[in-house]
């Protein structure tokens, strides 16, 4: 799959979050890379969640980095990798929000039921 393509799946990630989330969702940068250490998997939210920080002054974005080369590996077809980006770019920015790993698993599974 072409960069360009997996940056509009991406995109299309983005755009499914609910906008009660997206309207709160600032100073977040969103990029892709192509590969992963060998300590990350499919996404990576590196950054202090909202819900653990006092003011907001002069500080570099948060990031969230989606690896493209990895979930194409686990994704048979363009509709694997777009369900799998969507699933991926929810998953980090629920980290965004100050969602443990735990917290973020039973909201994903909650999500899929609907």
């Amino acid at each position: 799959m072409t960069i360009e393509r997996f940056e509009e799946l991406v995109n299309e990630g983005i755009k499914a979050i609910p906008k009660e989330f997206l309207a709160k969702l600032d100073n977040v940068d969103i990029v892709i890379e192509n590969e992963p250490t060998s300590e990350q998997l499919l996404g990576l939210y590196e950054g202090i969640p909202k819900i653990k920080r006092w003011g907001y002054g002069q500080v570099l974005p948060d990031k969230i980095t989606i690896f493209k080369n990895p979930i194409e590996k686990i994704a048979r077809s363009e509709e694997e990798i777009k369900k799998v980006v969507r699933d991926i770019v929810w998953h980090e920015i629920a980290h965004h929000f100050g969602m443990d790993e735990k917290e973020v698993r039973k909201a994903e599974s909650r999500r899929r039921k609907t």
